[in-house]
């Protein structure tokens, strides 16, 4: 699982280099300007970005990189990397989706608004991915997500 660059701040229990490199809007922007990202998108008004070096280790190894991403760039991958399998996790329903939002309670109501706003957008471009998971059973969703890894391998 690759780590992401973030510019967002931490959530309580991430560990920075675990669960994302959190860096400052200055050093997000040299490192995409020195084209140490492989793909970069502004969420929620933070940006994102995936480090490049570590992906291409891996696949260069003949490792498999996963990338938890969103729409801009999976597109971006799709571009640099047209080989890659894109895979779109889906809500189960959009009550769903607004219910899990509002219950993290990481974020006030307009942060939440505008994540909403740009997975209306997400959903309707399930459709240029390679494979759809309905996210409604994390243990089924992640099986599914396993054996789609596994049959790459294959």
């Amino acid at each position: 699982m690759s780590v992401s660059v973030t510019t967002r701040p931490p959530r309580p229990g991430e560990i920075p280099g675990v669960h994302y490199h959190f860096v400052d809007q200055r050093e997000f922007a040299r490192m995409a300007a020195a084209g140490e990202l492989l793909e970069s998108a502004t969420y929620a008004g933070y940006s994102y970005g995936t480090p490049r070096g570590p992906v291409e280790e891996r696949l260069a190894e003949g490792r498999q990189a996963l990338l938890e991403i969103e729409l801009e760039g999976a597109r971006q991958v799709r571009a640099a990397m047209p080989g890659a399998r894109l895979v779109f996790l889906a809500p189960p329903s959009w009550p769903e989706l607004e219910r899990r939002l509002a219950g993290r309670s990481t974020e006030d109501g307009d942060a939440v608004s505008r994540r909403l706003a740009r997975a209306r957008l997400e959903v309707a471009a399930a459709d240029e991915f390679d494979e759809v998971i309905v996210n409604d059973e994390i243990e089924k969703a992640a099986d599914r997500l396993v054996a789609l890894l596994q049959d790459t391998v294959a």
